[in-house]
C-alpha cells in the first residue's frame, strides 16, 4: 500500500467514527436518511405487494417509476412482517429487474433432441388444451360400489384422477383459495402446495 492511501478498513474506521461522532453530539441522522430514500423514489407510484418466496407473505412495496419497478422494500404497515423481509424478499428487485431472466418458454416436443423458444401465451394456451383433453378423456362422473347389505350402489364423484397439482410455498393463502376452488370444480383429487414436501 502507498504512503496516505487508505485501505478498507481505515475507510469504514473513520466513517464509523465520523457517523459516531455526529451521532453522539445529538445530530439525528433519521431525518437525512428517509430524505434519501425519498430522492431516489421522487415521482415513483407505491404499489402494496407480497413476497414471492415462502409462504409467510411478508409485505412489500414496490415503487414503479415508467412502467418499470425501481425499488422492492418491505411494507412498514404489515401486521405480519412490519416492514421487515428476510435476505430473499430484500433482495426481490433481482428476481423482478434482472437481464437473466427468462421470458420464454423453453419446449421440447416429443422425440426431439433440441429445445426452442415459445412464447409464453404459447404455452398457456397449451396447457389449458392438454388440461381440457385429458379431463375429457378420464373424467369419471360416477363411482359404482357396493352398500352395507352388498347391493350395488352408483355414487357421484365427479372426478379426474389422471391431473395433480404440485403448488409452491410461494402461494399465499388468497392464491391457494382460488387455485383449489379451480382444480376441485374441474375434479381432481391430487392437489399438494408442497407445504408437506
Amino acid at each position: 500500500m502507498t504512503p496516505g492511501a487508505t485501505n478498507r478498513r481505515q475507510f469504514f474506521r473513520t466513517t464509523g467514527l465520523a457517523g459516531g461522532t455526529l451521532a453522539g453530539l445529538g445530530l439525528d441522522l433519521k431525518p437525512a436518511a428517509a430524505a434519501a430514500a425519498k430522492v431516489k423514489l421522487k415521482g415513483a407510484r407505491e404499489v402494496p405487494s407480497v413476497c414471492p418466496y415462502c409462504a409467510v407473505g411478508c409485505a412489500q412495496i414496490v415503487s414503479v417509476r415508467d412502467r418499470q419497478i425501481i425499488n422492492i422494500e418491505g411494507n412498514p404497515d404489515s401486521p405480519i412482517s412490519g416492514g421487515t423481509l428476510c435476505p430473499k424478499g430484500s433482495a426481490a428487485f433481482q428476481l423482478a429487474v434482472n437481464p437473466n431472466r427468462l421470458t420464454k418458454v423453453k419446449y421440447r416436443a416429443p422425440y426431439a433432441k433440441d429445445w426452442e423458444e415459445k412464447p409464453l401465451a404459447w404455452a398457456m394456451d397449451r396447457i389449458a388444451a392438454r388440461v381440457k383433453e385429458t379431463r375429457d378423456a378420464t373424467f369419471t362422473p360416477t363411482y359404482t360400489v357396493k352398500d352395507r347389505d352388498g347391493k350395488t350402489v352408483s355414487k357421484t364423484v365427479n372426478h379426474c384422477s389422471t391431473i395433480a397439482s404440485l403448488g409452491g410455498a410461494t402461494m399465499d393463502n388468497e392464491w391457494n383459495y382460488a387455485h383449489l376452488k379451480l382444480w376441485r370444480a374441474l375434479g381432481l383429487i391430487w392437489l399438494e402446495n408442497q407445504a408437506r414436501i
